[in-house]
C-alpha cells in the first residue's frame, strides 16, 4: 500500500534561481565589500571570543564569488550542518520520488487460512515506520484470510549491515534518541520519527511513598523496565530520569514524581531496533487474529521465492527532507547514508554510502580529498569540512531540479512554528534575518555551526557558513546570529550587479 501523507504545511521563502548579471567591478561594490568585512571583523574580534576557533565564509549565490573569508579554509567539525551534504546527496542520487519499502512475505503455501511456513517482516530502512503502520500491515495480512502460521516470524534487516553505532559517537550519548542504533528494520514511537527509540511513560502512584506507574509506548516485551521512581507528596519536586544500560535493552528509571505531577514521557534508545520492531509487529498480528506457532521471533533473510502478502511505502524523499532538516533528525541521516550504499553497491554500510557522498561532492565542485566524513549526521567528532567548501556546495546545488523543495525544508530563522522554523525557531527573532535566513544549525559539546542562505536588504542572495569550536559552556549562537543578521542588513549590492 502507498501512504498518502500530508506531513506539514511549510511557509516557503524561495530565492530566485536566476543569479544577478555580473558587471564590471565598481567602487560602490568594492566599498560595500570593505564595509561588510569591517562589520564582520568587528564581531569576530570581540574579546569574549578569545580562545575560540572560528571559520566564516560568504559567497555570492549568482557568481559563486567568495565575498568574505576568515579562516574559511580551515577544516572544522560541521556538527549537524553535515546534513546539508547528506540530504543533497540523497536527493541527487536516490531522487526526490524515492520511497522506502517495508514488506511482509511468506515462504510456504497456504490453504484455508493456514500458512505452512514462516512470515518475514523485511525492512527497507524506512525511518518513518510507526506502530500504527505496522498495525496496518497486520490488518492487510489478516484480510488475506491468514489465521495460522505453522512457523514463526522472521525479521529481515539484511538491507543494512549490523553495525548500529557510528565511528566516534560518544558512549555517553547512547541513551538519547539522536544517537539511536541504525537498522534496516526499526520503529519510531512518535511523529517526529525518533527511529530506534521507545517512549517511557511515568506517572504518579496512588499514594505518596508508593512506586510510580511506568510503562512503554509502544508496548513490547523486548525492553526490560526497571522502576526506581517513588511518588512524592503533592507539590514536591519532579525529578525523574530514564537511561538505558550500555549494550542492553534494560532501561532504568529513577527519581521522584509528585502525587499531583503531570506524567513524564522521555524517549530512550533501544539496543536492538530489529527485535523491537518485529516484536511490535508480532503483537499486531495477534490482535488481528493471526496466530504464530512459534512464539520466538527469529532473524534472517527472506528467501528469493518468498511471496509478498503486504507492503508499505514511505512518503517520497522530497517530503521526508522536511522532518530530516527542520528537526535535525540524526537517525534519518544515517539511514539515508546506508541506503545510498545499498543503492549504489548493494552494501548498506557507512563506507559504501559515504563513497557515494564523496562522488557527489566532486560533481558539485568540492574536492572530496579535503573533506572527512565518517557518518551522515555530523554526530561524530571526526567529521571535518571547511566553511569555504560548504558554501561552494550551497552555491552549486542551486541549479539542481529539486532545489526548491530542499530549500523549503531548511529551518527558517525566527519562525514560531517548529515545523517551519525548525531548529531556528527561537533565533534571530525581531531582526532582518527573521523569515529570511534558511539555514542548518549544528551543535556538539564544543563545536557549533550555522550554514545556509540569506538575502540582503539590496535583494542579493548569499550563501554563508559559520563554524566555531573551543567554547566552554553555551555555544556562541549569538555570534552566528549576529553575522547572519549583518548579511541581511547589507543595503548595497556586493558584487557590482544589476537587476536582470
Amino acid at each position: 500500500m502507498r501512504r498518502v501523507v500530508s506531513l506539514w504545511i511549510v511557509v516557503v521563502l524561495v530565492l530566485g534561481t536566476t543569479g544577478p548579471v555580473r558587471a564590471e567591478p565598481t567602487a560602490v561594490a568594492s566599498g560595500a565589500l570593505a564595509a561588510l568585512a569591517d562589520s564582520l571583523d568587528a564581531l569576530l574580534d570581540d574579546p569574549p571570543l578569545d580562545g575560540l576557533v572560528v571559520g566564516v565564509a560568504v559567497r555570492a549565490v549568482g557568481s559563486g564569488e567568495l565575498l568574505y573569508d576568515r579562516g574559511g579554509a580551515r577544516r572544522m567539525q560541521p556538527a549537524s550542518t553535515e546534513k546539508l551534504i547528506t540530504s543533497t546527496a540523497a536527493l541527487a542520487v536516490l531522487g526526490p520520488e524515492f520511497r522506502f519499502r517495508t514488506q511482509v512475505l511468506a515462504d510456504g503455501p497456504s490453504h484455508d487460512g493456514v500458512l505452512m511456513g514462516n512470515l518475514y517482516l523485511r525492512g527497507g530502512g524506512d525511518p518513518t515506520l510507526l506502530p500504527a503502520l505496522l498495525d496496518e500491515l497486520a490488518t492487510t495480512v489478516a484480510a488475506r484470510g491468514l489465521a495460522t502460521v505453522h512457523g514463526g516470524l522472521v525479521a529481515d534487516d539484511t538491507a543494512f549491515d549490523r553495525v548500529g553505532l557510528g565511528t566516534d559517537w560518544s558512549w555517553q550519548d547512547e541513551t538519547f534518541p539522536y544517537a539511536a542504533p541504525i537498522s534496516a528494520l526499526s520503529l519510531a514511537p512518535d511523529p517526529d520519527f525518533n527511529t530506534g527509540s521507545i517512549q517511557v511513560d511515568i506517572a504518579p502512584g496512588p499514594n505518596a511513598g508508593t512506586p510510580a506507574q511506568v510503562g512503554l509506548t509502544p508496548a513490547t516485551g523486548v525492553i526490560q523496565l526497571d522502576n526506581h521512581v517513588v511518588t512524592g507528596p503533592a507539590g514536591s519536586p519532579r525529578q525523574v530520569a530514564a537511561r538505558r544500560e550500555h549494550g542492553t535493552n534494560r532501561i532504568v528509571v529513577a527519581g521522584t514524581m509528585p502525587l499531583d505531577g503531570r506524567p513524564s514521557h522521555p524517549l530512550v534508545t533501544v539496543d536492538d531496533p530489529t527485535a523491537y520492531a518485529a516484536d511490535v509487529f508480532a503483537a499486531a498480528l495477534g490482535r488481528h487474529g493471526v496466530r504464530l506457532s512459534e512464539a520466538a521471533v527469529h532473524r534472517g533473510p527472506a528467501p528469493a521465492g518468498a511471496v509478498e502478502l503486504a507492503r508499505l511505502d514511505s512518503p517520497p524523499l522530497r517530503a521526508l527532507v522536511v522532518p530530516f532538516l527542520k528537526l535535525s533528525n540524526n537517525p534519518m541521516a544515517e539511514t539515508l547514508t546506508k541506503t545510498l550504499g545499498r543503492a549504489d553497491a548493494d552494501q548498506g554500510t557507512w563506507d559504501a554510502g559515504l563513497a557515494v557522498v564523496r562522488r557527489f561532492l566532486a560533481t558539485e565542485g568540492v574536492d572530496p580529498a579535503q573533506v572527512q566524513l565518517v557518518d551522515g549526521s555530523g554526530l561524530s567528532t571526526s567529521d571535518l569540512i571547511a566553511p569555504d567548501d560548504l558554501t561552494a556546495l550551497l552555491v552549486a546545488v542551486r541549479s539542481e531540479p529539486w532545489f526548491d523543495a530542499w530549500y523549503a525544508a531548511l529551518p527558517i530563522a525566527g519562525q514560531s512554528d517548529r515545523l517551519t522554523g525548525g531548529t531556528l525557531t527561537g533565533r534571530m527573532q525581531g531582526t532582518s534575518a527573521a523569515g529570511n535566513v534558511h539555514a542548518k544549525t549544528g551543535t556538539l559539546a564544543t563545536a557549533s555551526a550555522l550554514a545556509g542562505y540569506v538575502t540582503t536588504a539590496a535583494g542579493e542572495p548569499l550563501a554563508f557558513a559559520i563554524m566555531d569550536s573551543g567554547f566552554i559552556g553555551a555555544p556562541p549562537h549569538a555570534l552566528e546570529d549576529a553575522i547572519a543578521s549583518s548579511l541581511a542588513d547589507v543595503t548595497v549590492c556586493l558584487t557590482a550587479c544589476e537587476d536582470s
